[in-house]
């Protein structure tokens, strides 16, 4: 049997901006995806703390250093640049792996979307 576990979180980052004209997926500033062990192309759920959304996409590296959360395609009618979304990342493991695994969480700056 295996469970799903969170593996990463992006904690409180502000959407910069909301693409309709997209493909689809969520841009993310590439320094944060690495801090968090996120790759490009990784599915991941967002949820929006000022309207209670909720969704599911796939990840796009951004500029490093931008600070650059923006929701593309379907998504970007679901969030508004200035909203705060927690980014997550899950993982398919067994019960006996989860006894020992810790999920990488970053906080970054609300303001800058940037680490510390």
């Amino acid at each position: 049997m295996f469970i799903q576990v969170l593996k990463s979180k992006i904690h409180r980052v502000t959407v910069t901006d909301a693409r309709l004209d997209y493909i689809g997926s969520i841009t993310i500033d590439a320094d944060l995806l690495d801090a968090a062990g996120i790759i490009p192309g990784e599915r991941v759920f967002i949820v929006d703390n000022n309207n209670g959304s909720r969704l599911d996409t796939y990840t796009i590296a951004g500029e490093r250093g931008s600070g650059t959360i923006c929701l593309n395609g379907a998504a970007a009618r679901m969030v508004q640049p200035g909203d705060i979304v927690i980014i997550m990342a899950y993982a398919t493991i067994t019960p006996e792996e989860a006894k020992d695994f810790s999920p990488k969480i970053i906080f970054p700056d609300t303001t800058t979307n940037l680490l510390s």
